[in-house]
């Protein structure tokens, strides 16, 4: 086994605050546990969770890093007692509960996938935290089917992108809403059916019209606020909406007779506090169900840029400008 450093640089905060209080610091190299092992992080996605713990508005769950970064790629370097899934050397993506923001990192194997086939590891990290939050989400919680009408907001962040391209690859018909024409020509782009500027256009008039004032079968929901009643007022009959987020805040006022009237479900959603063995299902799916279409380049991370890791405050101001399209990514 190779001889590994006792310290690492790692991104961290002292006190929560604006992208500014992002800092490098000197952090020892993490020692993989049982079942774990250990990664030289190539690249760190960065997410909508990192912004918020950085804010002092989401903490790491127990026992988990301190350090921000939902996901990385890179190599395996060192193994706990009892893996067999992975050797050092291994080119590996996987989601962590934190620490990603560092040179080193420990993952469970089995939050751990191989890299996919045509994928650079700087592409991977930007693959575990929308992929494993889309399938879990759209797929296993909200059970889109093939035929259905799916209803994504926020169509290019990088959970978005994400399930644009998955829904249409399972077979259905895709509806993102975006905030300029560039981002709705953009959701096109991936595949998306109908793209609506939320700007400018009033999203529940226009998907009652493509619809047929049918409605959306499916709503993947990251606003919350005032979207909640709008989403219901879009669903069709027996509709399903997905909550993973609160952009325009956890409360509303909503007239509930919409729910009782079509027979509606909402339901949602967090990732990094669930446990390894439920993650674990996750991946299992991911690697038998979508790993193929990756390697197949039927969908693939939307890369919009990387920083270095020393410029994660940098990074973190890009996400909150919302002007990207896709993946922001660290690079080690």
């Amino acid at each position: 086994m190779q001889s590994l450093p006792e310290t690492m640089t790692a991104i961290g905060f002292d006190a929560p605050g604006g992208p500014e209080v992002l800092h490098a610091q000197t952090r020892p190299v993490p020692k993989p546990g049982a079942g774990e092992v250990l990664v030289a992080v190539a690249a760190a996605g960065i997410n909508r969770p990192d912004v918020l713990q950085r804010q002092g508005g989401y903490a790491p769950p127990p026992g988990a890093s301190d350090i921000p970064g939902l996901e990385i790629a890179g190599t395996v370097v060192a193994v706990g007692d009892g893996v067999a899934r992975f050797a050092v050397g291994a080119s590996v993506c996987g989601l962590v509960a934190g620490g990603g923001y560092a040179q080193y990192a420990t993952v469970h194997e089995s939050n751990a996938l191989p890299i996919p086939p045509g994928l650079t590891a700087v592409e991977a990290a930007g693959v575990p935290e929308t992929y494993f939050t889309v399938w879990s989400n759209v797929f296993m919680r909200g059970a889109l089917r093939a035929g259905e009408t799916f209803m994504v907001h926020g169509g290019t962040s990088g959970i978005g992108t994400t399930a644009i391209q998955l829904a249409k690859a399972f077979g259905a018909t895709v509806i993102a809403t975006a905030g300029s024409a560039g981002k709705c020509q953009a959701c096109r782009d991936l595949g998306a059916d109908h793209a609506i500027n939320y700007r400018e256009e009033d999203f529940v008039a226009v998907v009652k019209e493509v619809t047929g004032r049918r409605g959306v079968d499916l709503t993947l929901d990251m606003v919350g606020g005032d979207y909640i009643a709008r989403n219901y007022e879009c669903a069709a009959e027996s509709g399903r909406i997905v909550q993973i987020a609160f952009l325009n805040g956890p409360k509303a006022e909503v007239d509930f007779r919409r729910l009782m009237m079509k027979r509606l479900s909402h339901t949602g959603s967090t990732l990094r506090p669930r446990s390894i063995s439920e993650k674990a299902a996750i991946a299992a799916a991911l690697e038998e169900k979508v790993w193929p279409l990756i390697a197949a380049g039927r969908c693939k991370p939307v890369m919009f840029k990387t920083f270095p890791l020393a410029q994660a405050a940098e990074a973190h101001a890009l996400m909150e400008s919302n002007a990207h399209i896709g993946k922001i990514v660290l690079v080690a």
